[in-house]
């Protein structure tokens, strides 16, 4: 799982019926830095990381951090395989992050 904030959405005309009650977002991947700032520093919601766009079931908007997997994962929440690539797992309220410690 990767942590990212929305950043945007997308929008279709036309979408398969197996994506009914969600949508797609456009997520920047946060960075260890951006982990650090914390959630509440909305300073640098983009990183340099290429942003993905993510399919969301469970209400994220933009501005929200949330975690996402990709790849076969991605596809394990429904019932019959599907094309997608990234998938909306958990929207954060709060995330405390420690780096290691180095000598």
């Amino acid at each position: 799982m990767r942590f990212g904030r929305v950043i945007g959405r997308t929008v279709f005309s036309r979408q398969d019926p197996a994506y009914n009650g969600g949508r797609f977002l456009v997520v920047s991947p946060m960075t260890r830095k951006q982990l650090l700032a914390g959630l509440e520093d909305d300073s640098q919601m983009v990183s340099e990381i290429p942003s993905v766009v993510v399919y969301d079931n469970l209400g994220a908007g933009t501005g929200d951090v949330i975690g996402f997997v990709e790849g076969a994962e991605a596809t394990a929440p429904f019932e019959s395989p599907i094309p997608i690539d990234a998938f909306s797992a958990a929207i954060f309220d709060q995330i405390t992050y420690q780096p290691p410690v180095t000598s």
